[in-house]
């Protein structure tokens, strides 16, 4: 059921503010993942060694590399399944091929690891009529409302 306020935009495309947020809501998810495995793996190296247990040390390098994959996983298995995240769901958006169907799992994975790679491709979703990321006018895929 979409909400009245809502009806005007339904199927249109999102536009830079929107995508934005939920692209950090997005990021938000995966830094509480990658947290959540750290601590995980430390757990577990607890268990099985506590009198000489030491915290792993998180650095920066593999960390970023952890992150990406967990990204790039999360945003390729969300969009070819349902299209959309869980920023994308709080948000009410939907990413859509250029027919408006759900895009395939290897456009999911290749618009995943654009939008990880370069991420300031989202940028130029803020000037035009179509609001096209450079992800978008590349693999020909939207963003659009979809309560």
């Amino acid at each position: 059921m979409v909400p009245r306020e809502a009806q005007p935009y339904q199927g249109r495309r999102a536009g830079l503010i929107t995508r934005s947020v939920a692209g950090v809501i997005d990021a938000v998810v995966v830094v509480v993942v990658v947290l959540a495995g750290y601590v995980g793996v430390n757990g577990l190296m607890f268990l099985l060694d506590p009198r000489g247990f030491q915290f792993s040390e998180a650095s920066p390098v593999p960390g970023v590399a952890t992150a990406s994959l967990v990204a790039v996983v999360y945003l390729c298995v969300a969009w070819s399944m349902t299209g959309r995240t869980y920023g994308c769901h709080v948000m009410g958006l939907r990413v859509v091929g250029r027919r408006g169907e759900r895009v395939r799992p290897l456009v999911a994975l290749l618009r995943a690891v654009f939008y990880v790679v370069f991420p300031l491709g989202l940028l130029l979703c803020a000037g035009g009529r179509r609001h096209a990321s450079v992800q978008d006018l590349v693999l020909r895929t939207s963003v659009i409302y979809d309560w």
